[in-house]
């Protein structure tokens, strides 16, 4: 939207926007999808499910009915098919992980001014790392949403012919090492990332029936060893948790893991060079203000300046088109 086409309408619908957001995640918390998905239900039935107040929870259903996430014929309320594949936790295609991640984020975004203020995080720990195992579920099991919407449409666009060996750096659930084994027959892969992480992760690998195939290896990027003789490496979303320092350091170390003529794929929400757009890695890095000392979102020249320092050469941006500013930077080394 530009500045001209800006009418207090939109302004007032942006400031209250989030009262919609608030009532989706309302209903992903209470989960009343799932067993609307199944059958109609009254609200007083529902609310005894769930030990809810009855009018509390009709006032609930009569907004998410107007979001046109449910329907309500006479007293009973609905999943519309599209709530029913995506809000119920029964379906394979699950995304409310990722709306409880956005739901536990919310706190932090009341306080922007806070953070932005002082330049410092105004929440306690950064959520990968959240000793609260709720919200390390939502996030793990939310970067396993995102990435099974993205790596179908990322993995068949990468060439990996003839590599046999894949080191997925900080892959949590390993979602995007599981797409990649599974487009190349010829590959093994390893996810690395915290011992926190494992069990998510080979849970994970296990429905996929590719355990032995992909395996998992503990440790911190930040301060422990890296395992080496790969012939690729996947960094996806990683970079944007650190300041410059911390990131020469995963870079560096990421290139070491790699063999000669080895490849380096990063994936990120890359700002343009100016850094006021597009919207989405702008928002991000508000994001990482508010949740992480030094985290940012980087320009597609920062990134290009960092993975050169570290060693790689031939580096560009692919041409793959992902939404929210995504995209994905390649070097050899």
């Amino acid at each position: 939207m530009t500045p001209s086409s800006w009418t207090p309408t939109d302004l007032l619908q942006l400031s209250g926007s989030y009262w919609a957001t608030c009532a989706l995640h309302a209903g992903v918390k209470l989960e009343l999808f799932t067993p609307l998905a199944d059958s109609a239900r009254s609200a007083k039935e529902l609310a005894a499910m769930r030990q809810a107040d009855p009018r509390g929870l009709a006032m609930l259903l009569d907004a998410l009915t107007a979001l046109a996430l449910l329907e309500k014929q006479d007293d009973l309320y609905r999943a519309v098919p599209f709530a029913a594949q995506y809000l119920s936790r029964s379906s394979a295609d699950y995304l409310g992980h990722i709306i409880m991640h956005h739901h536990h984020l919310m706190s932090g975004w009341s306080r922007l001014d806070q953070a932005v203020a002082s330049g410092a995080p105004v929440v306690r720990k950064q959520v990968s790392r959240t000793d609260d195992a709720t919200q390390r579920e939502s996030f793990l099991m939310g970067m396993f949403n995102l990435a099974s919407l993205m790596a179908p449409k990322i993995v068949p666009q990468i060439d990996l012919n003839g590599r046999k060996r894949l080191l997925d750096l900080g892959g949590g659930p390993g979602t995007y090492a599981i797409h990649f084994c599974k487009q190349n027959p010829q590959l093994d892969g390893v996810v690395y990332d915290l011992p926190t992480t494992r069990g998510f992760a080979e849970k994970t690998i296990s429905r996929f029936e590719l355990e032995s195939r992909i395996g998992f290896h503990e440790g911190d990027y930040h301060q422990d060893p890296v395992p080496t003789g790969f012939d690729v490496a996947w960094l996806s979303h990683v970079l944007h948790a650190d300041g410059p320092q911390a990131c020469a350091v995963i870079l560096r170390k990421a290139v070491e893991a790699l063999e000669p003529g080895g490849l380096l794929l990063v994936q990120e929400f890359i700002l343009d060079d100016r850094k006021d757009g597009p919207l989405f890695p702008a928002l991000f890095s508000l994001n990482m203000l508010i949740g992480t000392e030094y985290g940012q979102a980087y320009a597609e020249g920062e990134l290009a300046a960092m993975m050169t320092e570290a060693g790689l050469r031939d580096i560009k941006r692919l041409a793959v088109d992902l939404p929210n500013g995504a995209g994905i930077m390649v070097g050899t080394v």
